[in-house]
């Protein structure tokens, strides 16, 4: 893929997880769309981004000279060629998604208030496992408030 290529494909996967994310935000408080989203969220978008991610590193996983997941050093290697970075990148992004979807459903079936999730998300969407930490200790609290 030639530099533009991979710019293209990398604006056009930051775009799509942009507004899906601040589409499962709102559905926090706007219950109708929350219904629609909630499963494209947490489910179709993030499958998507994984097709892209596979059909990437099918076409260019084996002009990765020297990379691999061994070392630090071969991962390095390995993102060396922006292919392979973009690749990175939309595992990230379908990951974070698949994860913020899970958050949101969760969170809607424990009754838990928007404005206390949606910053959660919104910190999944910036530091994925921050804003899954931040998730897991608040479902601790609740749970053993409710005890």
């Amino acid at each position: 893929m030639e530099l533009p290529v991979v710019d293209t494909v990398f604006s056009l996967a930051n775009l799509f997880a942009l507004v899906t994310w601040v589409a499962l935000i709102l559905g926090r408080f706007i219950k109708p769309l929350q219904k629609v989203v909630d499963p494209l969220a947490g489910f179709v978008a993030p499958a998507l981004l994984a097709v892209a991610y596979a059909v990437i590193m099918g076409m260019f996983w084996g002009q990765a000279q020297g990379g691999g997941f061994g070392s630090l050093q071969a991962v390095g290697a390995l993102f060396a060629r922006p292919e392979l970075l973009l690749a990175g990148w939309i595992h990230y992004l379908a990951f974070d998604l698949f994860v913020g979807g899970w958050i949101a459903r969760t969170a809607s079936q424990a009754g838990l208030p928007g404005l206390v999730i949606a910053p959660i998300l919104v910190l999944t969407f910036l530091f994925g496992p921050v804003g899954y930490l931040a998730f897991a200790l608040l479902r601790l609290a609740t749970r053993r408030a409710a005890k």
